[in-house]
């Protein structure tokens, strides 16, 4: 039952383990991941590696692309047994004909880099586990006989926890960069049916399959030694997002990340592994030595509860202020939109938050007397985009503000930076339906403020860094995304190093936990894409399906046209005979058929964010899987 897969890791490394292929894909990756140790497995799922001809033309199942282009014998069910793996065939119809693992690559040029006694050891290459978390000894394409006692040693102490500084070329180039919203939306068709076995999904020995990180909702990320693999390879399937441009991000965001990914291998180099740097940061910090009062410690704190609140409950807080505005609508709904969407067609307005509701009122006066606001409007399931450039002063926000038929685009633009994070707080809490009394408020401010500080350049500070190790070997494509090199090639170490004077005193896994922490604030994260084509329509369009809602989004520009929140969800089915899925809201439902991928695919997404949101806050929960079955699984 136990036969070889290689296994291609979020940090582009490639591993040789033994996956059981007679249970369902989503209790294989259970198993991996629990070998591998990975916390919380239900968040990552494995796919098949995808090519660049797969981008340019919708498939709705590459599982049957897979068997016709199969050069296999018609026999699919034949499984001719390895030189590493058992004797034994899931059907011996067929003679013996011994097959062999796939040639060695060489896929780690620069390897993990770890000190010891003053050395700078390195390791790489590709390594092999059983699911059982037991090594055979052997690096791919070696029989564990002729594997030396190097060989060993080294597979003693690779961990997930590290990986390689720089990827080799072949990893590199397996990587595809999307060159529109059409291109990104044909990438979710490589996931594998997690009701299925990989077996019964055309997967055979020796086979190349990816696990990833699937659902972006993330339980209890935390900067401990414990959590360390899986922060590692979240840190670097980001890495890999925003370097592919798979998301997008602003010149100041860009230089954050690349000055977080320099502190990240300075880091490395120095400590040797995340442990070390776990246990630096800690004592650096004065935090319990012991992982149990501290924990004890944080429960402490949680029971005695944060302070009282300043406010006074019987009122209902307001934030008020004057603010430059501009609204972009399609109907009469919105009475001030401009003839010309232009940055001369915002206008100076008192702007109040209350109850979820934002107020436009020509002045302060006229508010205060009572007068009707010339604009109002329910926050309630809104798009909130932050667009802040600290360089240069330039603070905005731009609300997709939902209607009947569209979404609705209006902008505003704050005066400072603490007006810009009050707002954006605002805004957030509004969009989820609460109000400015919410506890979540300030600390949602704090962060807004904590990030625009972090993007903040230090020009007087980056002098003191240039004795930095590392830096001469620095290469800007290891640091930007294709789009941010022309600009900034010239002037790489000099921007990068006025970044990084911010984040110079983050240990290691808080410069991960950070760099993840940034990732999540950027416009397009967590949202999965997919091309359908809805009931009544003839042209192909987009979703988006986010942890917490699903997307219509315009094809050309990425904008919203329509929200719907999961909160307001009633039921999912899918027609299974035709392929189409019928999605159920308060406010209507929506049936749409999948191009770019199995509706199964899309099926599986909602029914696991709707799993993932169930979860509680208890340390020692166990996972139930019959729940996520029956709520992905469907019916065959």
């Amino acid at each position: 039952m136990h036969k070889p897969l290689r296994i291609q890791l979020p940090d582009l490394r490639y591993i040789d383990c033994k996956i059981d292929f007679s249970i369902d894909t989503f209790s294989a990756v259970v198993q991996l991941c629990k070998s591998l140790g990975i916390r919380h497995p239900e968040e990552l799922s494995l796919c098949y590696p995808l090519e660049p001809s797969h981008l340019k033309q919708n498939y709705q199942n590459l599982k049957e692309a897979k068997r016709i282009k199969s050069t296999q014998p018609p026999d699919t069910n034949t499984f001719i047994a390895a030189t590493r793996g058992s004797s034994n065939s899931l059907d011996r119809s067929n003679g013996p004909c011994p097959a062999t693992p796939p040639p060695p690559r060489s896929l780690s040029a620069t390897p993990v880099a770890s000190q010891q006694n003053g050395t700078l050891r390195r390791y790489g290459g590709v390594y092999s586990t059983q699911s059982d978390g037991s090594s055979d000894g052997g690096y791919c394409g070696t029989p564990p006989r002729a594997a030396s006692m190097d060989a060993l040693d080294a597979l003693a102490e690779v961990s997930l926890a590290d990986s390689p500084i720089e990827p080799d070329s072949q990893s590199r180039e397996s990587l595809l960069t999307p060159k529109s919203l059409m291109e990104r939306a044909r990438m979710n068709v490589g996931w594998l049916d997690s009701s299925l076995s990989v077996m019964e999904q055309y997967v055979r020995e020796w086979d190349t399959l990816q696990l990833r990180f699937k659902f972006y909702s993330f339980f209890d990320l935390t900067p401990r030694s414990h959590d360390a693999p899986r922060l590692n390879q979240l840190y670097q399937q980001a890495r890999w997002q925003i370097l592919n441009q798979e998301v997008q991000c602003t010149e100041e965001e860009m230089l954050l990340f690349a000055a977080l990914q320099l502190q990240i291998e300075l880091q490395t180099l120095a400590g040797g592994s995340a442990d070390a740097a776990d246990g630096a940061g800690a004592s650096a910090a004065a935090a319990p030595e012991d992982e149990i009062d501290a924990a004890l410690c944080e429960l402490q704190a949680q029971l005695e509860g944060g302070p009282a609140p300043r406010h006074d409950i019987t009122h209902v807080p307001e934030l008020a202020g004057y603010l430059k505005y501009l609204s972009k609508c399609n109907n009469d709904y919105c009475t001030i939109a401009p003839k010309r969407f232009t940055l001369k067609a915002y206008k100076r307005g008192w702007i109040s938050c209350r109850d979820g509701m934002l107020r436009i009122h020509s002045s302060r006066e006229a508010a205060a007397k009572g007068d009707p606001p010339s604009y109002a409007v329910e926050l309630r399931g809104a798009e909130v985009t932050p667009d802040a450039h600290p360089a240069s002063g330039r603070y905005s926000i731009k609300l997709e503000i939902p209607a009947e038929d569209a979404m609705h685009e209006m902008w505003l633009k704050c005066e400072n930076e603490d007006q810009y994070a009050e707002w954006v707080a605002a805004a957030r809490l509004g969009a989820r339906g609460r109000s400015l009394a919410d506890a979540a408020f300030g600390a949602e401010a704090a962060a807004v403020k904590a990030l625009l500080t972090l993007q903040r350049p230090q020009p007087a500070a980056a002098l003191q860094q240039q004795a930095l190790p590392h830096l001469d070997h620095l290469q800007p494509d290891n640091y930007l995304a294709p789009r941010f090199l022309k600009k900034l090639k010239g002037k790489f170490t000099q921007r990068v190093l006025e970044s990084h004077a911010n984040v110079k005193e983050l240990p290691l896994l808080e410069a991960k936990l950070q760099y993840i922490k940034t990732w999540q604030n950027l416009r397009d994260y967590g949202q999965t894409m997919f091309i359908v084509r809805f009931m009544g329509h003839k042209r192909d369009e987009i979703i988006s399906i986010a942890n917490n809602r699903i997307m219509r989004l315009d094809p050309n520009t990425g904008d919203h046209i329509k929200t719907w929140r999961f909160s307001t969800m009633k039921a999912w089915n899918v027609n299974w005979e035709i392929k189409h899925m019928m999605v159920q809201f308060e406010e209507g439902n929506i049936i749409f058929s999948v191009q770019s991928a199995d509706c199964k695919v899309v099926h599986e997404f909602i029914g696991g964010y709707i799993f993932l949101s169930m979860r509680s806050k208890d340390a020692n929960q166990t996972l139930n899987e019959e729940l996520f079955h029956k709520l992905t699984g469907g019916w065959t």
